[in-house]
């Protein structure tokens, strides 16, 4: 991948120095640690860990299903944007197009924790502007030059700022319990977490391994982090955890290494049964091409591919593939469309008059389950 305009001179994130500590006493934040996770992803062969991820995500979808559910959850598009086709659509795509279209959501979440006590979780919440910074996308902004004018506005489209989302749903700044995403790709906290945070309680759920990561990215990483977008954020604002963390009824954060090193995905039982949330892919069809109608992909499944892969880095292809696996296999089939998992990816693909052929089989959009406050 050749470095976009503007790479060459970008600044590093912070390097590498205090990482904020290890989450030690899970149960004195509310959380548990889900015993069905502590499963061995490096030993044996592939097809033994694929086996043992099989049978974790399993026993997890198992309990999950037979306990309480979310009070609600509502999401909200604040973006949508051009993305590599042969990064979204890795080695599948039949069709011309350089670019597809992402949109990225915001999830809002409303749980009780363990102890009863309600909490709201920010899944995703963009800070719009300031990710626009993120090397890469500034390299595709910058090579539009004199048409930028007339190509950004064909090309991307803006939704609300976060502030007026949170308040149409009725949140608070300090209603917000934590943040989490799946990746820090793109990501600028400071808004959220930083010096003078919008979010005065909130804390950021992070794996370790994704929050050690950015202390200290090489140089196929730099492309996709913004720049000093965790400047400013406190350790005491930080949790971290490895194979996964269970916030409460109905909520689960399970690591799902590969697209990024410290990837995870964010599990919830809602009324349509369990869904799961991450960028591994781009969207159900990435899970099931073989029924797919996107041009390529039920070809790429006769050639014995069962997960396309949303590879823009590539950090670690074989894990992604396998935390696919785990993924397709906790959310079991759609109560929307039972061929395709109930998978709603964090930046979901938009079909869009300029790459034609590209609208998945199934798309979720916006979501409004449940209560709202």
């Amino acid at each position: 991948m050749s470095a976009p305009a503007g790479l060459a001179n970008a600044p590093e994130l912070r390097p590498s120095g205090a990482i904020a500590p290890e989450l030690r006493a899970i149960e004195g934040h509310g959380f548990r640690a889900p015993a069905e996770l502590a499963v061995d992803r490096a030993s044996g062969t592939p097809a033994d860990r694929r086996g043992r991820l099989v049978r974790a995500g399993l026993a997890l979808r198992e309990r999950l299903l037979a306990g309480p559910r979310i009070k609600g959850v509502t999401s909200v598009a604040l973006a949508t944007f051009p993305y590599p086709s042969r990064y979204g659509l890795r080695d599948a795509l039949a069709l011309p197009w350089p670019f597809l279209a992402l949109t990225n959501r915001v999830f809002i979440v409303r749980y009780d924790d363990f102890a009863g006590t309600a909490r709201t979780l920010l899944v995703s919440p963009s800070d719009v502007d300031a990710n626009a910074e993120t090397p890469f996308f500034k390299g595709l902004v910058a090579q539009m030059g004199r048409f930028r004018r007339v190509l950004e506005p064909l090309l991307t489209r803006r939704g609300p700022d976060l502030a007026a989302v949170l308040a149409q749903a009725g949140v608070r700044p300090e209603d917000v319990d934590f943040i989490t995403y799946d990746h820090l790709h793109t990501q600028d906290l400071r808004r959220w977490l930083g010096p003078a945070p919008l979010f005065p309680r909130a804390r950021l759920l992070v794996t370790r391994a994704e929050w050690r990561s950015v202390h200290g990215l090489s140089a196929p990483q730099l492309p996709w982090y913004c720049p000093r977008g965790i400047d400013g954020v406190p350790d005491d604002r930080v949790l971290t955890f490895d194979d996964g963390l269970e916030l409460g009824h109905g909520v689960v954060l399970v690591a799902t290494p590969g697209h990024t090193e410290g990837n995870h995905s964010i599990v919830l039982h809602g009324p349509e049964g369990l869904t799961v949330t991450s960028e591994n892919g781009i969207a159900p069809d990435s899970y099931a091409p073989a029924a797919s109608s996107i041009p390529g992909l039920r070809a790429y499944a006769r050639r014995g591919m069962d997960i396309v892969l949303n590879g823009n880095t590539l950090e670690r292809g074989l894990d992604q593939y396998l935390s696919m696996v785990l993924e397709k296999t906790i959310a079991g089939p759609s109560a929307r469309d039972p061929r395709f998992p109930a998978f709603l990816a964090s930046s979901e693909l938009t079909p869009v008059a300029w790459a034609p052929g590209l609208a998945p089989g199934l798309a979720y959009g916006d979501l409004a389950w449940g209560a709202r406050r």
